[in-house]
């Protein structure tokens, strides 16, 4: 068997369904042959975004292959991308001949990935496929998770592969933190007045969202998510605050100021301007990470728990209840009750953004609709870069796990599409959405066809504001003179024009019903797109945090 067969085969057993790519490369036609369905993108970068989505929202490795040169080049942005979230993904890309592999100009993948992957290899024998794949899944699923590169020479795919018969799929292997650490930490957070629990990516990738709740009603504490977990806790649960990001409900940002202790659960913590900064002075922080380097990166450990979520929350869980004699201290309802006190005002005061009938048309009113429209439990819905994350996050409530793709680390536009396509092949079942704008659309557009010609019926909401609204303070000069952030677009008409629903909206009374009639085209297999016409100028409540 050859390696491009060989590889292939072991795509096959590690429960691959999708072959996510754009041409050339041998391993397209050999995993047709073994059953699995390549998806032909129309850029690199979109094909890694929906591996990722898969990723996220199954127990298998989304994987991606391209062609040599360009097509390695041109999917460095979101291999990057998806090195920041800290998702496993498996990247197979076509090399140049290995007598030509360093020479200038060819382009070395194995070498120039290095610092976006986790592991980053080019496989010179057909001997050496095997182990490079088995070595790639397991790097990938274990640790911190993340991509991983395999660099495959063009001399290399026709040689013979051997090593298959014993070839065994990777696994999850799971570690727990210290008994001792665990006790202490139990210690900390039973004592703690003010504790708040804050629930990362970890928590999904885990699996852990059963363990987060029965924690957080034990100890009767607050719980906030970071962007990466937000959907981990029910936002609808008396205890949850809301997740943080750019933009924030009142609770999170004022329990985040006044919490003694603060839990991070399968979380960085890591310092970023589109995610909660956390401050330390007079606060206690206990630290639950897979990656040791997360630990006093940001915010300093007093208790440092490290391992997996789902095994630490457990433990912690047994221990906490054993200090408590057996359950809650009867606290819930006050802090529930503080929660309200902090939300409802803030929400009233937004309150008339959401009900706006104006128009252009308010992009708060169109997610107050859409929210009104959509079976939330039964939707996965993901965000774009700027304005359409900080717009949706604090004010979608999710209800289920893995029903929202957050992400902030980094902030590529055009992300968003890619996430739901790739959602809608690992959840059939669920309405999947992309919410981004005119200039997300501008960097990953042309997808729209692939969900066409692929058959992913997705709904994508569109905010058209016919401008890069927020960089017109900072780019006031060349705007005036030069009309530098000033956009335009009928992508309405485009969606239509690729063989999708296609409306626009310019009037309040037109929002439900244009939902409903592109959900209704979805459900019959037809993706959609709603365009929105929104205001230029950005609108803000009285209070805007």
């Amino acid at each position: 068997m050859n390696v491009a067969r060989a590889a292939a085969e072991v795509l096959r057993r590690e429960g691959v369904e999708h072959l996510f790519a754009y041409p050339l490369n041998p391993l397209i036609d050999a995993a047709a042959e073994v059953g699995i369905r390549p998806v032909i993108v129309r850029q690199e970068r979109v094909g890694i975004h929906m591996a990722d989505a898969v990723s996220r929202l199954t127990d298998t490795v989304g994987v991606f292959c391209m062609q040599a040169g360009p097509g390695v080049e041109n999917s460095f942005g979101a291999v990057a991308q998806a090195f920041a979230e800290g998702i496993p993904l498996v990247v197979i890309p076509g090399g140049p001949a290995r007598a030509q592999a360093w020479v200038q100009p060819a382009f070395n993948a194995a070498l120039n990935f290095q610092h976006v992957t986790k592991w980053a290899e080019q496989v010179t024998t057909g001997a050496g496929l095997v182990p490079a794949l088995r070595r790639a899944f397991t790097q990938a699923r274990n640790g911190r998770p993340g991509p991983v590169l395999v660099e495959i020479p063009a001399d290399v795919w026709d040689e013979e592969a051997p090593g298959l018969d014993d070839y065994v799929p990777s696994r999850r292997a799971r570690s727990a933190p210290e008994a001792d650490a665990v006790d202490a930490a139990a210690a900390a957070l039973v004592a703690a007045e003010r504790p708040l629990l804050y629930a990362g990516q970890g928590v999904h990738h885990a699996r852990a969202w059963t363990g987060l709740r029965e924690l957080a009603e034990l100890l009767e504490a607050p719980v906030t998510t970071s962007l990466e977990g937000k959907s981990a806790f029910p936002e609808t649960h008396p205890l949850s605050l809301g997740s943080g990001g750019v933009a924030m409900p009142r609770a999170v940002f004022e329990h985040v100021r006044d919490a003694d202790l603060v839990f991070g659960v399968g979380a960085s913590f890591t310092a970023t301007g589109f995610g909660i900064r956390f401050p330390t002075a007079g606060k206690t922080f206990v630290h639950n990470t897979v990656d040791p380097v997360d630990l006093d990166k940001n915010v300093p450990a007093a208790h440092a728990l490290v391992g997996d979520a789902g095994l630490t929350l457990a433990a912690l869980t047994d221990a906490v209840r054993a200090r408590l004699g057996g359950g809650p201290r009867g606290r819930a309802a006050e802090v529930a009750a503080r929660i309200r006190a902090q939300n409802d005002p803030w929400r009233a005061q937004w309150q008339p953004l959401r009900d706006d009938d104006s128009a252009p048309l308010s992009p708060y009113r169109v997610i107050r609709d859409l929210m009104a429209t959509v079976d939330v439990g039964n939707t996965v819905i993901t965000h774009d870069a700027g304005s359409p994350r900080d717009e949706l996050s604090p004010f979608w409530r999710t209800e289920a796990p893995h029903t929202y793709l957050g992400w902030g680390k980094s902030t590529q536009l055009g992300y968003g599409l890619g996430l739901a396509m790739g959602a809608k092949l690992a959840r059939p079942e669920a309405l999947c959405v992309n919410v981004w704008g005119d200039a997300a659309i501008g960097m990953t557009g042309m997808d729209l066809e692939t969900c066409a010609r692929v058959g992913i019926p997705i709904l994508s909401v569109l905010f058209n504001n016919f401008a890069m609204a927020m960089e017109d303070r900072l780019m006031a000069v060349s705007r005036e003179r030069y009309a530098t952030t000033d956009i335009s677009g009928d992508y309405a008409a485009m969606a239509r024009a690729f063989g999708l629903h296609g409306e626009r909206v310019t009037v309040a009374d037109g929002i439900v019903p244009a939902l409903r009639r592109a959900v209704a085209a979805t459900e019959a297999g037809t993706p959609a797109l709603v365009e929105f016409v929104t205001p230029r100028e950005k609108r803000y409540s009285t209070f805007d945090s």
